[in-house]
């Protein structure tokens, strides 16, 4: 990434210019965060990178953010994010992990091997749709593939209404189908598992070998996990894309609104149950069951959407109860600490 860019080129917008008061418009450095290290993240300005070293104090920040520095570029303020990617962190614990920030575009990357899988492209459609970024499903080494067609009917019987495109990584015609989202000032994130293709499809997107590419395990389909830390890049043709490291296992956490927007056909079927509180098991008049039965609703997608609607309010529930024993934990501490320089003032 070259160190001259105007604001627009990283992709300012002017939801961010106008949370900017008169001064910090005329002082501030302004700041995106283009990769994060284990203790510094690197930021580009309009004129120049910089390290910025991650201390306790700040807010949890990640690569796409947009923050301001003061006179001697020290951290001043994170900016309101426009959009934000959400997943539930790796461990027992159901703690929120930032994936992405101020995404206006998500290439949700599926291989056509034994990597294709309908369950996995509806959890990532509910991360997506649950910050309203736009979707459009890639589907990688489509030139192994000779019925490309019938994967293609297999997503849009999800939603007719889908972006999908089926792509070669290595062919620069894979530039031509994707033009319509490398727009000047867009950044793009790219999500799906290891090996799917997706360090290859960002190498071909900047026009170099940013990324190192890892080959297809032979045993499993399966790829080995290359990217191992997220970063933004700006293309000469001007967009931005974000690369982040494979995600096999995506927890939801707080997606309520993604997963009714992803099965919005089960939600509309759910308002014509007789019982309000219908769970679509043997309940009479239930319009998701006769759905299913009629065959306008598949059993794969309706049982998809329990096991994710589940475990959604399993980990936000979870998420809120730790978030409420927290607060009231930090509040009795304060509490004491109050008493304790009182009684020592006496």
């Amino acid at each position: 990434m070259s160190n001259f860019y105007n604001l627009s080129q990283l992709g300012w917008q002017p939801y961010f210019q106008q949370q900017l008061s008169l001064e910090q418009n005329n002082h501030a450095h302004i700041a995106r965060i283009v990769e994060q290290q284990k203790s510094v993240y690197l930021l580009q300005l309009s004129e120049a990178q910089v390290t910025l070293e991650i201390i306790p104090t700040m807010p949890k920040m990640v690569v796409g953010d947009w923050l301001l520095l003061d006179d001697n570029f020290r951290f001043s303020k994170l900016l309101e994010r426009k959009t934000s990617i959400v997943r539930k962190a790796a461990g027992l614990k159901s703690n929120s992990q930032l994936i992405a920030a101020n995404v206006d575009t998500v290439f949700i990357v599926c291989s056509l091997n034994e990597d294709f899988n309908l369950n996995r492209i509806e959890r990532y459609l509910t991360l997506v749709k649950q910050v309203g970024s736009e979707a459009v499903i890639l589907l990688t080494k489509s030139d192994l593939i000779s019925d490309v067609d019938s994967f293609i009917e297999q997503i849009h019987s999800l939603d007719s209404f889908l972006m999908v495109e089926a792509i070669n990584c290595h062919s620069t015609e894979t530039l031509t189908q994707l033009a319509p989202w490398l727009k000047p000032g867009s950044t793009l994130a790219v999500i799906g598992s290891s090996g799917v293709g997706k360090s290859t499809l960002t190498n071909l997107l900047l026009g170099s070998s940013i990324q190192e590419t890892g080959a297809i395990r032979m045993d499993d389909g399966k790829g080995r996990h290359t990217t191992t830390t997220r970063s933004l890049h700006i293309c000469d043709s001007g967009f931005l894309i974000l690369d982040t490291p494979g995600m096999r296992e995506v927890q939801l956490i707080d997606c309520e609104h993604g997963l009714n927007e992803t099965f919005k056909d089960i939600a509309e079927l759910a308002n014509s149950c007789r019982f309000h509180d219908c769970r679509h098991d043997s309940e009479p008049q239930c319009a998701v069951r006769d759905a299913i039965e009629e065959g306008s609703l598949s059993q794969r997608r309706f049982d998809n959407f329990i096991k994710l609607q589940r475990e959604q309010a399993h980990n936000s529930a979870t998420a809120f109860e730790r978030r409420t024993r927290d607060k009231a934990l930090s509040q009795m501490y304060k509490s004491h600490q109050n008493q304790a320089r009182f009684d020592k003032g006496k």
